[in-house]
């Protein structure tokens, strides 16, 4: 029998593990300068649903039943640290995709490099799911895609989400916390993202698959759907993206940008990297051995990880949410167990 007890229990020790994580890891990053909107991006498609706030500190995204939109930084950079933090829209948001990336598709559009940060809407009451996914001179065939759940609810407050980008190393952050990081090898070759790269960020109907494979759609009922950005941080060296030999200058900025802390994760950063990895992590390419029997070169197999997976890359168990949706969802329950005098257990 479940006991709702012990179940409290672990969310309460959860949530202290969460808040013990964040002060450690906000104590060792560095202080970056944020950017207003239109210092920053530019409208990248249906300007009418893009709507800065009046101090141009926050944009509002907005996808309703005539468009989605987007956004685009203003520069492209060489290599670079990109950061937001970012509200989900609430209600039902089934079939939706608000995605954080950067990407030079629109000047390398066969060879591209990309790195995203895609969340995945859902029905009301299920929660949000995020993934991050890396692609390197057009390696489109070869995604490198993980998903994660939440420890929170991102529709009720906005959470920080980053992607740091050097020539040897890619972490990606959420709330300072480090999920994932790539580092080069040679055997990446050309599939590690090297040319420089413009940060997008949009909303947009996403029905034919992001929520259950696609048989949930995006229900306009609900529109408009609104995701807000703000603390814009775009750090690296700007350039021109059409020149072949890059400008020196980018040296110094690349040196600074690897000196910087939240380019080399501390042994505490690795602590909250392996507890986030470990506890809301459902996919990774690299456990995956069906569709990858040879793991691509940048792998690091962890025993402890690699036991939660089967070969599908896929839970062997069905993933336990204690975050703040499972909280609430269990009082809805249990209100509506109380009115039928069902007992909660």
């Amino acid at each position: 029998m479940h006991s709702p007890l012990r179940s409290n229990r672990l969310t309460f020790l959860s949530l202290v593990l969460y808040c013990f994580i964040i002060i450690n890891n906000v104590t060792t990053t560095t202080t970056t300068t944020t950017l207003t909107f239109h210092e920053a991006y530019s409208p990248l498609f249906s300007k009418f649903n893009i709507h800065p706030s009046p101090d141009d500190k926050t944009v509002r995204l907005l996808l309703n039943r005539f468009s989605g939109s987007g956004i685009i930084s203003s520069d492209y950079y060489n290599y670079g640290f990109f950061s937001a933090s970012i509200k989900m829209p609430s209600q039902h948001a089934a079939g939706i995709v608000v995605a954080f990336y950067t990407s030079n598709v629109d000047t390398f559009e066969k060879n591209h490099d990309e790195l995203d940060i895609e969340f995945l809407g859902n029905i009301k009451g299920k929660p949000w799911r995020f993934q991050t996914n890396m692609y390197g001179n057009g390696s489109v065939s070869r995604g490198r895609e993980e998903r994660y759940r939440m420890w929170f609810d991102p529709t009720t407050h906005s959470h920080r989400y980053s992607i740091l980008w050097t020539p040897t190393n890619i972490i990606f952050y959420v709330d300072n916390i480090p999920i994932r990081e790539v580092v080069r090898t040679a055997g990446m070759r050309g599939d590690y993202p090297s040319k420089p790269m413009s940060v997008y960020a949009t909303i947009w109907d996403a029905s034919s698959w992001a929520t259950d494979g696609g048989k949930e759609k995006v229900n306009y009922k609900y529109e408009p759907f609104v995701t807000e950005f703000k603390d814009l941080v775009l750090e690296g060296c700007i350039v021109d993206p059409t020149d072949q030999i890059l400008s020196s200058n980018c040296t110094d900025n690349i040196a600074e940008l690897m000196a910087k802390d939240y380019s080399n994760i501390t042994s505490e950063g690795r602590k909250s990297m392996k507890w986030f990895r470990e506890k809301y992590m459902y996919y990774s390419y690299c456990y995956d051995n069906i569709r990858y029997p040879v793991p691509p070169p940048e792998c690091v197999i962890v025993p402890s990880e690699r036991n939660l997976f089967k070969n599908s890359g896929r839970l062997r168990s069905k993933m336990k949410f204690h975050g703040s949706h499972h909280r609430r969802g269990r009082a809805n329950r249990r209100r509506r167990n109380k009115n039928k005098g069902v007992s909660d257990v």
